[in-house]
């Protein structure tokens, strides 16, 4: 795979993939679907079992069927694997097994509850980059693992052989970690999208290409072309919908969003609980207005699905 400029394998649109469910089991046909148009959109590569995808609720063997699936798929997209967790030795056992079906590297957060300092947080990153040969991207993500990494610890990391990047969600980190690169940095915030890609950010794993895969596509290649006036128009038609999508906890507001648009049932795994009646409503109205604002150039066909909207 060709590395970036700033020397990361993961340029481009990584999608934060959801995991498909119907009747209490992962729906293995949509997991196909989707993986369909997402090529056919131009998506770069995809992640699975982030938040996204509900990576702690699901099973190992639920794990396995979904990679096993992926893989079968005819120019199968390269895949992150996320591995959290709390437990260092687990995670990194967990990634030796997983190893065994080259994904093109990992997405890994701090250990969740625990709130290590900053010395526990190296020594956790570094176990787990020792478990594989395969690039290991930092998940920066405090509002969920209640710890944040510091940019004198990602300093620090960026010396380990294999650490390959950080998703960054913080606006004023990114931001910083654009003009002093201590790891290049993949966009981690959908509403910095847009800012990200025009100041020269080179990746970004936005939950708004489940819904758009080819407008968030044509958006990153007009901020690689430095067409800023493309870009904004783009990105401010998709906003409204962008901040609907972390209204209540992801995945349950894009689930809802799939499932309007045909792709996939809406369930989530408890304890997620379905979106409410009023985000459904608000989600309805604001893929009608996104569906409106698109000329005919714009529109990628879908495989037949049942269109809810």
């Amino acid at each position: 795979m060709a590395t970036c400029a700033q020397g990361t394998p993961f340029a481009g649109i990584w999608l934060p993939m959801v995991t498909p469910l119907r009747d209490g089991r992962v729906d293995l046909e949509a997991v196909r679907r989707l993986h369909r148009h997402y090529r056919q959109a131009g998506i770069d590569g995809l992640v699975v079992f982030g938040s996204t995808g509900e990576g702690n609720l699901l099973s190992g063997a639920e794990k396995t069927a979904v990679l096993k699936t992926l893989a079968s798929e005819a120019q199968a997209l390269p895949l992150m694997i996320g591995v959290g967790g709390v437990d260092t030795q687990q995670i990194a056992a967990s990634v030796r097994r997983l190893n065994g079906f080259e994904p093109a590297g990992y997405l890994v957060p701090p250990p969740y509850y625990l709130a290590p300092t900053q010395a526990g947080l190296v020594w956790h990153f570094r176990a787990v980059a020792d478990a594989t040969d395969k690039p290991i991207v930092l998940y920066n993500v405090p509002k969920r693992t209640g710890v944040a990494i510091a940019v004198e610890t990602m300093e620090i990391l960026a010396r380990q052989p294999g650490i390959a990047a950080i998703k960054e969600c913080q606006p004023a980190v990114l931001k910083a970690l654009r003009h002093n690169p201590v790891l290049p940095a993949l966009c981690g915030d959908d509403a910095s999208l847009a800012a990200h890609l025009l100041d020269g950010g080179t990746g970004a794993i936005p939950v708004i290409a489940n819904l758009y895969p080819e407008w968030v596509v044509a958006l990153a290649r007009h901020a690689r072309a430095g067409d800023r006036d493309a870009t904004a128009s783009l990105f401010k038609r998709l906003r409204p919908l962008t901040r609907l999508l972390f209204a209540e906890p992801n995945p349950v507001p894009v689930k809802r969003a799939l499932s309007l648009l045909g792709w996939i049932d809406e369930e989530v795994r408890r304890p997620l609980m379905p979106a409410s009646y009023t985000l459904g409503l608000q989600l309805r109205r604001a893929l009608h207005a996104v569906e409106a604002s698109a000329d005919v150039a714009e529109r990628i066909p879908r495989e037949p699905a049942e269109r809810l909207l």
